[in-house]
């Protein structure tokens, strides 16, 4: 297997433990159409060192149920309990202009309107409600939650490595 640049994975799932008793798991899928996390089947570990080929078996709460290749029992289903699942850039769509892979947006450099620089992206997180861009950066007394709108968030320079930001008031 060649080695692929971390940057050139994503992650669109994650083992969630296992179901049943048959060597099945849960599987959460962070796909906009849940079920295509099949499609992009073999999958990787994180570090792109180990192909695990996924095949679901039926939606349940909250996900799906799945075989993995690597798992034929429940206690090995346990085991890689909380396991991400990577697929390569290149077998995943292209997205339209305002749409962006979590794993792109983390490390650029957020500056306000004005040029000033705000913080680092260090995360995307989503409670239900939401997209929130968590911010880092030495004059920021903790972290920051911006939320991902296009209020807040009118310029993502891929190109660039930054985001222009226009904060909602009191927010920093």
């Amino acid at each position: 297997m060649t080695e692929t640049p971390e940057n050139d994975r994503i992650c669109v799932g994650v083992v969630a433990g296992s179901y049943g008793t048959r060597g099945e798991v849960r599987i959460k899928s962070y796909c906009a159409i849940p079920e295509d996390i099949e499609a992009y089947s073999p999958l990787t570990t994180e570090d792109g060192r180990q192909q695990i080929s996924l095949s679901l078996i039926r939606a349940i709460k909250n996900g799906f149920s799945a075989r993995l290749s690597t798992v034929e029992t429940k206690e090995a289903g346990d085991a890689i309990k909380g396991l991400r699942l990577f697929a390569n850039r290149d077998q995943l769509p292209q997205l339209p202009d305002d749409e962006y892979y979590y794993t792109d947006l983390v490390g650029l450099e957020v500056l306000d309107t004005g040029g000033t620089v705000l913080g680092t992206v260090k995360s995307v997180q989503n409670h239900g409600a939401a997209d929130l861009l968590e911010l880092q950066g030495p004059n920021l007394k903790g972290t920051v939650y911006l939320p991902f709108t296009l209020e807040a968030v009118p310029t993502v320079d891929l190109a660039a490595g930054r985001i222009i930001a226009d904060p909602p008031e009191g927010l920093f």
